[in-house]
Formats: structure tokens, C-alpha cells, sequence
């Protein structure tokens, strides 16, 4: 699957730059510069995009490539200034083109509505899968000093920065590993800001695994067909909370109101970890 979304990708520049050039430079006279080819195929990748209803920081992507490509050509640049950018983006969204999450950062509002959500009369261990650079665990550690907090982040250098950033912290750990390898049991609540893509199979691994008074909290995104015991979202300047527990939703035979119903888009089960805060 994740194949399949590069090549397609590169399939809707591939036609574009056809299209561009075939309308641009073979069927006006006298031919159009290369500059308005580039705005041409550029406008046709965006729209092929959102015709295939690719997400929108895929479209933006197809925007942006081939201008900036030719832009970069223009430039005196060293190769290596390339190859260094190359890995810097790589060590920080490192497998996001597969996931199909991009770096999504909780802001101070909805991090505050987070801790008012958590209940205060006893001690936690909460989970942020796919905790970025770790700002939000912080933040939650030195507010909650009597629960315990953990981070999962494979993303090599958003996974060192949170490191870092909570070495001081003694309730405070931060694994790199696989989302889908994680054992959510071992938890009291679990934090997801990911996107729609994966939400229906952590939906589906949360029923299956996590402890019968734990629940999971969705940054923005809900798990399909699943209606949320409740939402929070009060403050306009923080993104919607929708709150899950699954103690009754299992029917007799053990299995879930998530694994009896269909699910249209999950992701793949070796699908690596996604990038988010």
C-alpha cells in the first residue's frame, strides 16, 4: 500500500508534465516559455490530486514540487547543501510519506483542555503516540507530577529532541518504537493526534487492548462508525477532544463493536509509527 501511494504520486506528475507540455509547447503558436508550462503542470498535479482525493498536504505538495524544482535549478547550489537537506527531512518526517501523517503539533489551548480531562483522583500512566518533540509531555509531567507519562516517537530526530527536552523529568519516558507494536494495556489513557488514515485500526487495536477503565483521547480526528462517550471542545482556540472507553462495547464472544463492523480505510498492520504531537 505504501508503494502504491508513491507511484501514484509520481504518476500524477508524470501526466501533468504531458498534459503541460503537450498543450503549452506543441499546440500554440508560437510556443509557450518554460514558465508558464511549470505554472500549467503544477495547477493540473494540484487538481489531479483533489480529484483523486489525496489529502491536502498531498495536494499542496503537487503544487509545489515542480516550481520548486526549476526554482532550485536556477540557483548556484552545491550538491551537497541537497543531499544535507535530504537528510534533514528524513531524520524529522522520516517514513511520513507512508503514513500519510504529517507533524502535528498540540497547541497550548488543546493541551490545556488534555490536563482538565484527565481525572484527578488518582494517578496515571497516559501515552502519546507519536509524541513529536515532546512539549505536550512536559507540559503534562510538570502539571501532573503524580502520574506517570510516556512517549512513542520513530522519528529519529523529533524522538531526540523530545529526549532532551524531558531528561529532567523522573515521570516522564520517551521510547522510540512502532505504534502498532505497542501494547496499549499497559496504560490508564491514551492521546492519539494522528490523522483520519490510521484511526480506524487504532480504533479497532484500542477496543482489543486497552484495560476496561482506560480510555483513548483523539486529538481532531474521530474513529469512524465508533460515537465518542463525549467531545470536548469549549475553547475555540483548542482543536476538539473526543473522549473513548470501550468497557461496554464488548459483546459476549470477546470481540468488539470495532472488529464486527467494516472498516473502509485502515491502515496496514506493519504500517510504521506517524509523526505527531
Amino acid at each position: 500500500m505504501p508503494a502504491m501511494h508513491l507511484f501514484r504520486a509520481l504518476a500524477i506528475q508524470f501526466v501533468s508534465w504531458i498534459v503541460a507540455l503537450f498543450a503549452l509547447r506543441y499546440t500554440v503558436s508560437p510556443p509557450a516559455g518554460m514558465a508558464a508550462v511549470v505554472i500549467m503542470q503544477a495547477g493540473v498535479a494540484a487538481a489531479l490530486a483533489l480529484a483523486l482525493r489525496a489529502p491536502r498536504w498531498w495536494v499542496a505538495i503537487h503544487l509545489l514540487f515542480s516550481p520548486l524544482v526549476v526554482a532550485a535549478r536556477t540557483l548556484d547550489i552545491a550538491p551537497t547543501w541537497y543531499l544535507f537537506a535530504f537528510l534533514a527531512l528524513s531524520a524529522v518526517f522520516w517514513s511520513t510519506f507512508r503514513s500519510r501523517v504529517p507533524l502535528f503539533l498540540t497547541n497550548q489551548a488543546t493541551a490545556r483542555a488534555l490536563l482538565q480531562a484527565l481525572p484527578k483522583n488518582r494517578a496515571l500512566h497516559l501515552v502519546d503516540l507519536g509524541c513529536g518533540t515532546g512539549e505536550l509531555l512536559r507540559r503534562l509531567a510538570m502539571s501532573r507530577p503524580d502520574c506517570r507519562f510516556t512517549g512513542v516517537e520513530n522519528a529519529p530526530l523529533p524522538w531526540l529532541i523530545a529526549r532532551l527536552r524531558n531528561r529532567n523529568l523522573p515521570n516522564v519516558t520517551v521510547r522510540r518504537d512502532d505504534l502498532w507494536s505497542l501494547e496499549l494495556g499497559d496504560y490508564d489513557v491514551i492521546y492519539a493526534f494522528l490523522s483520519p488514515v490510521p484511526m480506524p485500526q487504532l480504533g479497532r487495536k484500542a477496543s482489543v487492548e486497552m484495560k476496561p477503565d482506560a480510555m483513548l483521547i483523539a486529538n481532531s480526528f474521530e474513529i469512524p462508525g465508533v460515537k465518542a462517550d463525549r467531545v470536548i471542545d469549549s475553547d475555540p482556540a483548542a482543536r476538539a477532544l473526543y473522549v473513548y472507553t470501550f468497557a461496554g462495547r464488548r459483546g459476549k464472544n470477546g470481540r468488539t463493536v470495532r472488529e464486527m463492523a467494516p472498516v473502509s480505510a485502515a491502515v496496514p498492520a506493519d504500517a510504521p509509527h506517524l509523526i505527531a504531537e
